[in-house]
Protein backbone atom coordinates (compact mmCIF):
# COMPACT_ATOMS: atom_id res chain seq x y z
CA UNK A 1 0.00 0.00 0.00
CA UNK A 2 1.56 3.54 -0.64
CA UNK A 3 2.06 5.59 1.71
CA UNK A 4 0.07 9.05 2.21
CA UNK A 5 2.74 11.72 1.95
CA UNK A 6 2.33 14.88 4.40
CA UNK A 7 4.09 17.89 3.84
CA UNK A 8 3.55 19.35 7.66
CA UNK A 9 4.70 23.23 8.01
CA UNK A 10 4.23 25.35 11.56
CA UNK A 11 6.98 25.96 13.95
CA UNK A 12 9.90 24.48 14.74
CA UNK A 13 9.98 21.45 16.78
CA UNK A 14 12.13 22.83 19.29
CA UNK A 15 10.06 25.67 20.54
CA UNK A 16 7.64 26.19 23.29
CA UNK A 17 4.01 26.07 23.10
CA UNK A 18 0.50 24.69 22.33
CA UNK A 19 0.66 24.71 18.59
CA UNK A 20 4.28 22.73 18.81
CA UNK A 21 2.82 20.33 21.19
CA UNK A 22 -0.10 19.58 18.72
CA UNK A 23 2.44 18.86 15.78
CA UNK A 24 4.55 16.97 18.27
CA UNK A 25 1.68 14.73 19.14
CA UNK A 26 0.45 14.19 15.47
CA UNK A 27 4.27 13.12 14.37
CA UNK A 28 4.68 10.56 17.45
CA UNK A 29 0.76 8.94 16.44
CA UNK A 30 0.85 8.67 12.65
CA UNK A 31 0.19 5.25 11.44
CA UNK A 32 2.67 3.65 9.37
CA UNK A 33 0.52 4.30 6.51
CA UNK A 34 0.77 8.02 6.67
CA UNK A 35 4.38 9.80 6.50
CA UNK A 36 4.66 13.14 7.65
CA UNK A 37 7.45 15.65 6.82
CA UNK A 38 8.04 18.59 9.07
CA UNK A 39 9.35 21.73 7.72
CA UNK A 40 9.54 24.51 10.02
CA UNK A 41 8.52 28.24 9.50
CA UNK A 42 9.50 29.98 12.37
CA UNK A 43 12.61 28.92 14.00
CA UNK A 44 14.13 30.04 17.77
CA UNK A 45 16.54 32.86 17.17
CA UNK A 46 17.35 35.96 15.85
CA UNK A 47 15.04 38.20 13.26
CA UNK A 48 17.60 37.61 10.71
CA UNK A 49 17.74 33.86 11.26
CA UNK A 50 13.69 33.35 11.34
CA UNK A 51 13.59 34.73 7.93
CA UNK A 52 16.31 32.69 6.71
CA UNK A 53 14.82 30.24 7.80
CA UNK A 54 11.35 31.14 6.45
CA UNK A 55 12.99 31.62 2.91
CA UNK A 56 14.60 28.29 3.29
CA UNK A 57 10.87 26.95 3.83
CA UNK A 58 9.46 28.19 1.41
CA UNK A 59 12.02 26.84 -1.18
CA UNK A 60 11.59 23.26 0.24
CA UNK A 61 7.76 23.57 0.05
CA UNK A 62 8.29 24.62 -3.97
CA UNK A 63 10.78 22.02 -4.76
CA UNK A 64 9.39 19.23 -3.13
CA UNK A 65 5.52 19.78 -4.60
CA UNK A 66 7.44 20.60 -7.88
CA UNK A 67 9.04 16.63 -7.91
CA UNK A 68 5.16 15.60 -6.68
CA UNK A 69 6.92 14.30 -3.47
CA UNK A 70 3.47 15.48 -1.02
CA UNK A 71 -0.41 14.50 -1.21
CA UNK A 72 -1.38 17.24 1.19
CA UNK A 73 -0.32 20.50 2.76
CA UNK A 74 -0.88 20.52 6.54
CA UNK A 75 -0.41 24.20 8.21
CA UNK A 76 -0.47 25.20 11.13
CA UNK A 77 -1.22 28.80 11.51
CA UNK A 78 -2.25 31.33 13.97
CA UNK A 79 -2.18 35.46 14.61
CA UNK A 80 -0.28 37.91 13.43
CA UNK A 81 3.26 37.07 11.54
CA UNK A 82 2.25 33.47 11.57
CA UNK A 83 -1.07 34.52 9.65
CA UNK A 84 1.14 36.75 7.30
CA UNK A 85 3.73 33.54 6.91
CA UNK A 86 1.31 30.79 6.33
CA UNK A 87 -0.34 32.99 4.25
CA UNK A 88 2.27 32.90 1.17
CA UNK A 89 2.60 29.12 1.83
CA UNK A 90 -0.79 28.80 1.15
CA UNK A 91 -0.16 30.63 -1.86
CA UNK A 92 2.20 28.53 -3.31
CA UNK A 93 0.34 25.27 -2.28
CA UNK A 94 -2.45 26.53 -3.91
CA UNK A 95 -0.44 27.83 -7.19
CA UNK A 96 1.01 24.13 -7.73
CA UNK A 97 -2.24 22.86 -7.38
CA UNK A 98 -1.89 20.87 -3.75
CA UNK A 99 -4.71 19.87 -1.23
CA UNK A 100 -3.90 22.90 1.47
CA UNK A 101 -5.40 21.94 5.39
CA UNK A 102 -4.79 24.82 7.53
CA UNK A 103 -5.39 24.56 11.05
CA UNK A 104 -5.97 27.53 13.22
CA UNK A 105 -4.72 27.33 16.64
CA UNK A 106 -5.19 30.76 17.66
CA UNK A 107 -6.95 32.29 21.11
CA UNK A 108 -7.15 36.31 19.70
CA UNK A 109 -7.40 35.97 15.56
CA UNK A 110 -10.57 37.71 15.93
CA UNK A 111 -8.88 40.50 18.26
CA UNK A 112 -5.70 40.24 15.75
CA UNK A 113 -8.58 40.24 11.92
CA UNK A 114 -10.23 43.66 13.50
CA UNK A 115 -7.21 45.48 13.72
CA UNK A 116 -6.24 45.34 10.14
CA UNK A 117 -6.61 47.63 7.35
CA UNK A 118 -9.41 46.60 5.16
CA UNK A 119 -7.21 45.80 2.59
CA UNK A 120 -5.24 43.46 4.09
CA UNK A 121 -8.40 41.60 5.63
CA UNK A 122 -9.40 41.23 1.76
CA UNK A 123 -6.55 39.43 0.48
CA UNK A 124 -5.92 37.53 3.54
CA UNK A 125 -9.34 35.96 3.32
CA UNK A 126 -9.13 35.23 0.13
CA UNK A 127 -5.96 33.55 0.72
CA UNK A 128 -7.42 31.15 3.77
CA UNK A 129 -10.46 30.40 0.95
CA UNK A 130 -8.22 28.72 -1.13
CA UNK A 131 -7.80 25.97 1.88
CA UNK A 132 -9.46 22.49 1.00
CA UNK A 133 -9.90 22.46 4.12
CA UNK A 134 -10.03 24.89 7.34
CA UNK A 135 -9.52 22.90 10.63
CA UNK A 136 -10.66 24.93 13.74
CA UNK A 137 -10.93 23.99 17.21
CA UNK A 138 -14.52 24.60 18.29
CA UNK A 139 -18.52 25.50 17.26
CA UNK A 140 -17.52 29.46 17.90
CA UNK A 141 -14.46 29.39 16.01
CA UNK A 142 -15.95 27.62 13.01
CA UNK A 143 -18.33 30.54 13.32
CA UNK A 144 -16.13 33.61 13.56
CA UNK A 145 -14.17 31.85 10.69
CA UNK A 146 -17.31 31.77 8.36
CA UNK A 147 -18.61 34.92 9.21
CA UNK A 148 -15.57 36.99 9.04
CA UNK A 149 -13.42 35.35 6.49
CA UNK A 150 -16.27 34.18 4.37
CA UNK A 151 -15.59 30.17 4.32
CA UNK A 152 -18.10 27.86 3.51
CA UNK A 153 -19.72 25.28 5.44
CA UNK A 154 -17.86 22.43 4.26
CA UNK A 155 -15.01 23.44 3.96
CA UNK A 156 -14.57 24.63 7.86
CA UNK A 157 -14.24 21.33 10.07
CA UNK A 158 -14.30 21.12 13.99
CA UNK A 159 -11.20 19.43 15.36
CA UNK A 160 -10.46 19.76 18.90
CA UNK A 161 -6.68 19.42 20.44
CA UNK A 162 -5.58 16.15 21.23
CA UNK A 163 -4.34 14.78 24.50
CA UNK A 164 -1.86 12.33 26.25
CA UNK A 165 -4.37 10.83 28.26
CA UNK A 166 -2.46 9.44 31.06
CA UNK A 167 -3.38 6.08 32.07
CA UNK A 168 -2.80 6.16 35.65
CA UNK A 169 -2.96 9.23 37.72
CA UNK A 170 -2.53 9.58 41.78
CA UNK A 171 -5.49 9.17 44.18
CA UNK A 172 -5.74 12.72 45.58
CA UNK A 173 -6.92 12.19 49.19
CA UNK A 174 -7.19 15.11 51.88
CA UNK A 175 -3.90 17.04 51.81
CA UNK A 176 -2.63 19.71 54.26
CA UNK A 177 -2.32 22.04 51.78
CA UNK A 178 -4.14 22.50 48.00
CA UNK A 179 -1.89 22.96 45.52
CA UNK A 180 -3.18 25.48 42.62
CA UNK A 181 -1.40 24.84 39.22
CA UNK A 182 -1.09 27.56 36.39
CA UNK A 183 0.46 26.04 33.17
CA UNK A 184 0.88 28.53 30.26
CA UNK A 185 2.30 31.82 28.88
CA UNK A 186 2.74 34.11 32.01
CA UNK A 187 1.33 37.41 30.71
CA UNK A 188 -1.84 39.26 30.78
CA UNK A 189 -4.09 37.41 28.22
CA UNK A 190 -3.69 34.09 29.95
CA UNK A 191 -5.16 36.22 33.44
CA UNK A 192 -1.85 34.86 35.15
CA UNK A 193 -1.10 38.39 37.06
CA UNK A 194 -5.13 38.10 38.16
CA UNK A 195 -4.62 34.90 39.53
CA UNK A 196 -1.59 36.53 41.91
CA UNK A 197 -4.18 39.41 42.56
CA UNK A 198 -7.26 36.63 43.26
CA UNK A 199 -4.63 34.24 45.50
CA UNK A 200 -3.60 37.65 47.71
CA UNK A 201 -7.36 38.34 48.34
CA UNK A 202 -8.12 34.94 50.11
CA UNK A 203 -8.30 35.35 53.69
CA UNK A 204 -5.57 34.43 55.44
CA UNK A 205 -6.91 31.20 57.59
CA UNK A 206 -7.58 29.70 54.09
CA UNK A 207 -4.42 30.98 52.67
CA UNK A 208 -2.40 28.60 54.92
CA UNK A 209 -3.89 25.84 53.58
CA UNK A 210 -2.97 27.02 49.74
CA UNK A 211 -0.11 26.80 47.39
CA UNK A 212 0.19 28.15 44.02
CA UNK A 213 2.98 27.24 41.38
CA UNK A 214 2.79 28.91 37.94
CA UNK A 215 5.36 27.40 35.07
CA UNK A 216 5.44 29.38 32.03
CA UNK A 217 7.36 31.37 29.60
CA UNK A 218 6.69 34.80 29.06
CA UNK A 219 6.52 37.94 32.01
CA UNK A 220 8.18 35.72 34.75
CA UNK A 221 10.16 37.91 36.08
CA UNK A 222 7.26 40.76 36.56
CA UNK A 223 5.01 37.75 38.29
CA UNK A 224 7.90 37.06 40.69
CA UNK A 225 8.08 40.84 41.36
CA UNK A 226 4.33 41.45 42.00
CA UNK A 227 4.35 38.12 44.32
CA UNK A 228 7.37 39.73 46.42
CA UNK A 229 5.39 43.11 46.82
CA UNK A 230 2.59 40.97 47.75
CA UNK A 231 4.23 39.06 50.29
CA UNK A 232 3.43 35.71 49.23
CA UNK A 233 6.71 34.43 48.58
CA UNK A 234 6.00 31.52 50.85
CA UNK A 235 2.92 30.76 49.05
CA UNK A 236 3.60 31.23 45.32
CA UNK A 237 6.49 30.02 43.27
CA UNK A 238 7.09 31.52 39.78
CA UNK A 239 8.93 28.98 37.73
CA UNK A 240 10.09 29.57 34.20
CA UNK A 241 8.88 27.04 31.34
CA UNK A 242 9.12 22.82 32.03
CA UNK A 243 8.90 20.27 30.15
CA UNK A 244 7.32 17.40 28.95
CA UNK A 245 8.18 15.46 32.54
CA UNK A 246 8.07 18.22 34.68
CA UNK A 247 4.65 18.98 33.53
CA UNK A 248 3.79 15.73 34.44
CA UNK A 249 4.98 16.07 37.70
CA UNK A 250 3.53 18.98 38.19
CA UNK A 251 -0.08 17.98 37.03
CA UNK A 252 0.48 15.13 39.78
CA UNK A 253 1.09 17.22 42.65
CA UNK A 254 -1.69 18.98 42.11
CA UNK A 255 -5.04 19.11 43.86
CA UNK A 256 -6.48 22.25 41.37
CA UNK A 257 -5.53 23.85 37.71
CA UNK A 258 -6.32 27.64 37.23
CA UNK A 259 -6.52 29.24 34.03
CA UNK A 260 -8.36 32.68 33.80
CA UNK A 261 -7.53 33.89 30.24
CA UNK A 262 -9.42 36.34 28.31
CA UNK A 263 -8.87 34.88 24.94
CA UNK A 264 -8.24 30.97 24.08
CA UNK A 265 -8.29 28.50 21.46
CA UNK A 266 -8.62 25.32 23.05
CA UNK A 267 -5.90 25.20 25.25
CA UNK A 268 -3.64 22.33 25.35
CA UNK A 269 -2.78 23.04 29.05
CA UNK A 270 -6.22 23.13 30.06
CA UNK A 271 -7.03 19.48 28.49
CA UNK A 272 -3.81 18.03 29.82
CA UNK A 273 -4.87 18.88 33.22
CA UNK A 274 -8.34 17.52 32.79
CA UNK A 275 -7.50 14.27 31.88
CA UNK A 276 -5.20 14.15 35.09
CA UNK A 277 -8.44 14.19 36.78
CA UNK A 278 -7.97 17.60 37.92
CA UNK A 279 -10.94 20.07 38.75
CA UNK A 280 -9.91 23.45 36.83
CA UNK A 281 -10.56 27.17 37.34
CA UNK A 282 -11.27 29.16 34.06
CA UNK A 283 -12.99 31.40 31.56
CA UNK A 284 -15.88 30.98 29.20
CA UNK A 285 -14.00 32.54 25.95
CA UNK A 286 -12.74 31.04 22.61
CA UNK A 287 -13.69 26.75 22.74
CA UNK A 288 -13.51 26.26 26.32
CA UNK A 289 -17.47 26.86 27.09
CA UNK A 290 -18.01 23.83 25.11
CA UNK A 291 -16.14 21.43 27.18
CA UNK A 292 -15.67 22.98 30.88
CA UNK A 293 -19.69 23.02 31.97
CA UNK A 294 -19.35 24.90 35.08
CA UNK A 295 -19.93 23.18 38.50
CA UNK A 296 -20.23 20.13 36.60
CA UNK A 297 -16.38 19.12 35.27
CA UNK A 298 -14.99 22.92 36.34
CA UNK A 299 -15.41 26.24 37.90
CA UNK A 300 -16.24 29.37 35.09
CA UNK A 301 -15.22 33.06 36.22
CA UNK A 302 -15.69 35.75 33.74
CA UNK A 303 -12.10 37.51 32.89
CA UNK A 304 -10.86 39.83 34.80
CA UNK A 305 -13.36 39.34 37.58
CA UNK A 306 -10.51 38.92 40.51
CA UNK A 307 -13.19 38.37 43.24
CA UNK A 308 -14.99 36.05 41.26
CA UNK A 309 -11.98 33.84 40.65
CA UNK A 310 -10.53 34.18 44.43
CA UNK A 311 -14.31 32.97 45.57
CA UNK A 312 -13.72 29.84 43.41
CA UNK A 313 -10.45 29.34 44.52
CA UNK A 314 -11.72 29.89 48.07
CA UNK A 315 -14.79 26.95 47.19
CA UNK A 316 -12.05 24.64 45.80
CA UNK A 317 -10.10 24.99 49.52
CA UNK A 318 -13.17 24.44 51.57
CA UNK A 319 -15.03 21.69 49.71
CA UNK A 320 -12.95 18.90 49.51
CA UNK A 321 -16.03 16.41 48.16
CA UNK A 322 -16.77 19.02 44.97
CA UNK A 323 -12.81 19.28 44.31
CA UNK A 324 -12.98 15.77 44.30
CA UNK A 325 -16.22 14.94 41.79
CA UNK A 326 -15.40 17.92 39.58
CA UNK A 327 -11.90 16.37 39.01
CA UNK A 328 -13.20 13.09 38.28
CA UNK A 329 -15.85 14.52 36.06
CA UNK A 330 -13.25 16.61 34.33
CA UNK A 331 -10.97 13.52 33.53
CA UNK A 332 -14.24 11.35 31.64
CA UNK A 333 -14.63 14.85 29.59
CA UNK A 334 -11.24 14.67 28.06
CA UNK A 335 -11.37 10.65 26.99
CA UNK A 336 -12.86 11.97 23.13
CA UNK A 337 -9.86 13.66 23.09
CA UNK A 338 -7.16 11.22 23.45
CA UNK A 339 -4.80 11.40 20.76
CA UNK A 340 -5.37 7.65 19.59
CA UNK A 341 -9.19 8.83 18.85
CA UNK A 342 -7.88 12.26 17.17
CA UNK A 343 -5.58 10.64 14.70
CA UNK A 344 -8.70 8.72 12.75
CA UNK A 345 -10.36 11.94 13.06
CA UNK A 346 -7.28 13.27 11.38
CA UNK A 347 -6.90 10.60 8.63
CA UNK A 348 -10.59 11.04 7.92
CA UNK A 349 -9.96 14.88 7.01
CA UNK A 350 -6.70 13.58 5.31
CA UNK A 351 -9.00 10.89 3.21
CA UNK A 352 -11.81 13.99 2.23
CA UNK A 353 -9.55 16.13 0.33
CA UNK A 354 -8.29 13.73 -1.89
CA UNK A 355 -11.60 12.29 -2.94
Amino acid sequence: MQKLKILMLGESLDRQGGIVSVEKLIMKQAPTEIEIIHISTLPNGSTIRKIFVFIQALLLLSWRLLKSEADIVHIHVSERGSAFRQAFTTTIAWLLRKPVIIHTHSADFHVFYANLPQIIKVGLSWIFCKSTRFIVLSESWKKFYMENLGLKVDQVVILPNPVKFPLEIPQRIKSQKVNFLFLGRIGERKGAFDLIDAFAAIPTDQKQNAQLIMAGDGEGEKARDIVKKLNLSEYITILDWVNERQRDELLAKADVFVLPSYNEGLPMALLEAMSWGLPVITTPVGGIPELVIDHKNGLLVQPGNIQELSTAMQLLLANQELKRRLGENARNSTKPFDVKNYFVSLSNIYQSVLS
